[in-house]
């Protein structure tokens, strides 16, 4: 076991390698049937010493657990959006690596059955085993178990809502689609979902369709965005009907606008919100992280309105098991 405290590591951060934060971040492993498998665990100093509420962080292909906790950056970009979460609100976050797949790319085995370049591992019973290992060794409520991915680490979690259900609390999903043709069987158990999506993503496209791009191939085909969050929707009984909120637009640079809707008036019970990018690309909304202009030539355009981290982390707060109607 290796451990690291961010706050500690103020030198490099203003020598520009790393971030500093008032977290401990300790990098473990966990042996499994394939190997071992690596995650990290940020604890803010302020975190509580029992019943904590834990979000695990999964990260899309190719990238890694410490991309979702700003320990490393694409070419200068950097998501520290949750680690400033987890420091205001007090929150442990758990970051997995998914493992190597066919094409070399961190991945994890998500439902796609038709994405050649997906993982073979059992990255279901990995999760379930970190859920354990948070609740009898670091603290965790084990009612206030959160997942949040994104992009391939959000069709993940949509894997996790459906067979590890009865141990969330609720799941968060960005850029992401529950998939055209799937191993998995069709969710079962209702459970709450976050969802954030961009109209104009270029790799999980809007409307549903092939996934990928140039640099991402073999990954499969999704059902659209919308068809998505009715998939939840429907299985938790809630009305067509949601309710709709239009966030302010804060910078008039910005080309992109967001529209929150929201089904299920109880916060403390299932609900289902999708935060609609309109001219969104496939990237996470953040008010402070900077995506520099080659990345969005790739991904598209970044809103600036909220932060995905904490727009995840209000719907989550409220959110225990058993969360049923």
């Amino acid at each position: 076991m290796r451990s690291r405290t961010a706050r500690a590591l103020l030198a490099c951060a203003l020598a520009g390698s790393l971030p500093a934060h008032a977290s401990t971040i300790d990098d473990l492993t966990m042996p499994r049937p394939e190997g071992l498998r690596r995650y990290l665990v940020v604890q803010p100093d302020k975190l509580a010493r029992t019943n904590r509420p834990v979000v695990i962080l999964l990260h899309g292909n190719g990238l890694s657990a410490d991309m979702m906790v700003g320990l490393d950056s694409i070419a200068g970009y950097r998501m520290e959006d949750w680690i400033r979460m987890a420091e205001r609100e007090h929150v442990m976050l758990i970051a997995p690596d998914g493992s190597r797949a066919r094409n070399g790319k961190r991945a994890w085995n998500d439902c796609r059955a038709d994405a050649a370049t997906n993982t073979a591992t059992d990255d279901v019973g990995f999760i379930a085993e970190l859920i354990d290992t948070a609740v009898t060794r670091l603290g965790a409520d084990p009612d206030r178990i959160y997942v949040f991915g994104s992009s391939n680490g959000g069709a993940m979690a949509y894997r996790l809502g459906i067979e590890l259900a009865p141990r969330l609390a609720a799941i968060g999903v960005q850029s992401a689609l529950m998939p055209a043709q799937s191993r998995c069987k069709a969710p079962s158990m209702p459970v709450s979902v976050f969802v954030s999506h961009g109209t104009a993503d270029p790799v999980m496209p809007y409307g549903g369709g092939k996934v990928g791009n140039w640099l991402l191939r073999e990954r499969g085909s999704g059902i659209g965005a919308e068809e998505s969050v009715a998939v939840w929707r429907r299985l938790a009984g809630l009305p067509e009907l949601a309710q709709a909120f239009r966030i302010p637009h804060l910078r008039s640079s910005d080309p992109t606008s967001a529209v929150r809707y929201v089904w299920g008036q109880d916060p403390a019970r299932v609900q289902i919100e999708f935060l609609r990018i309109e001219g969104g690309g496939h990237v996470p909304a953040s008010r402070n992280d900077e995506l520099p202009w080659w990345l969005r030539k790739l991904v598209g355009d970044m809103n600036r309105d909220v932060d995905i981290a904490q727009e995840a982390w209000n719907f989550f707060r409220d959110k225990h098991l058993p969360v049923r109607p």
